[in-house]
């Protein structure tokens, strides 16, 4: 299998998962009124398709143990670490696109992401501790930080929004959905189970019958497509918003949504398994997995500006809200530029 030579392409693949991993979730607005559950199934296919191209054409050249070879080798508990992943990652994700239907990319994903970055970079750095842990703990606290303003600064825009419904509809006998602390719930819950998946993949990949890239890859995408029915039942039927989704109302979607659900699986796959391998890489040019899921996790930045300057999903927010989210992005640049240089100054900390 083919995997980086050198610091510097093993840097560049980690920014391509940034690109990649930051920019997948503009196909689920492009979808329009798409409910999320039906987007997911197509989106699953994506992540399976990517994978298995991926490991049958780069996972099987290079001078590097093949993909099939390690797939026959590799011990079962290492098979059970990778599936799993794909599983944690899954319900993650799930509940990420679900508070992207409710708040938007400019929400979920700083708040969502963020947290995940920083429970994966400390659990990452304890299973592979490289990088000065002074500079990665302190880029953490910075995304903490982060996440804050942007609780607090999507909770004044909706509190604004609420208000602003709550007059138009005031001849109702009703009250207007309040869906802020419900987006910002479902984003928590998702921060705390994505950051988990990551070191789950170092744990497959750890030892002389472990999987490497492109394999645990396969195996990963194999646990997001298995268990995206089960977890769909379940949003189906218990909508975070809005009625109970069919089965059959699949079906009734247009070509183009479908095929955006699958470009959105294909795209994260692609930025994930860039990581896998950016992670892979030989130790003497070796990112990290705790700074190459890191950077990976810029994509927070990615899609914040997605969200504000594309959908403009903070637009007419008032300048306290604005202020906010502009503290939020120089928290999130602050703490991502320590964590990136956390590699270059490790022997340091050895001192």
């Amino acid at each position: 299998m083919i995997l980086p030579t050198t610091y510097e392409t093993a840097l560049l693949l980690t920014f391509l998962t940034m690109l990649c991993w930051g920019s997948w979730a503009n196909t689920t607005k492009m979808t329009g009124k798409w409910r999320f559950e039906l987007y997911y199934f197509d989106y699953a296919i994506g992540v399976l398709l990517a994978a298995v191209v991926l490991a049958l054409t780069f996972g099987e050249m290079g001078t590097e143990l093949s993909f099939r070879d390690n797939l026959l080798i590799a011990r079962k508990l290492s098979l059970a670490f990778g599936f799993a992943a794909g599983v944690v990652f899954n319900l993650a994700n799930m509940l990420l696109v679900a508070a992207i239907s409710l708040a938007g990319m400019a929400v979920a994903f700083p708040i969502g992401i963020g947290l995940a970055l920083v429970i994966g970079v400390i659990w990452s750095y304890a299973l592979n501790p490289q990088g000065n842990p002074y500079l990665l703990f302190s880029g953490a606290a910075f995304l903490v930080v982060g996440i804050l303003l942007t609780s607090r600064a999507y909770r004044l825009h909706a509190a604004v929004k609420d208000a602003e419904a709550a007059r138009e509809w005031k001849h109702k006998h009703y009250a207007p959905p309040r869906t802020g602390m419900r987006a910002i719930g479902l984003s928590l819950a998702c921060g705390v189970l994505m950051g988990s998946f990551y070191p789950l993949v170092e744990m497959s990949k750890q030892g002389e019958l472990g999987l490497r890239a492109y394999s645990v890859g396969f195996i990963f995408a194999l646990g997001v497509f298995l268990s995206t029915p089960v977890f769909n039942i379940v949003f189906m039927n218990v909508p975070v918003a809005g009625d109970p989704v069919r089965i059959r109302d699949y079906f009734k979607g247009t070509l183009r949504q479908h095929l955006l659900g699958v470009a959105g699986g294909v795209i994260w796959a692609v930025g994930a398994i860039a990581n896998f391998a950016a992670a892979s890489a030989p130790e003497e040019v070796q990112v990290g997995p705790a700074i190459s899921y890191a950077i990976g996790q810029g994509a927070v930045l990615v899609s914040t500006l997605w969200g504000l300057l594309y959908w403009k999903e903070f637009a007419g927010a008032p300048r306290r809200v604005l202020q906010l989210i502009g503290l939020m992005i120089a928290a999130f640049v602050v703490g991502l530029g320590l964590i990136s240089i956390a590699p270059l100054y490790a022997s340091a900390a050895a001192r």
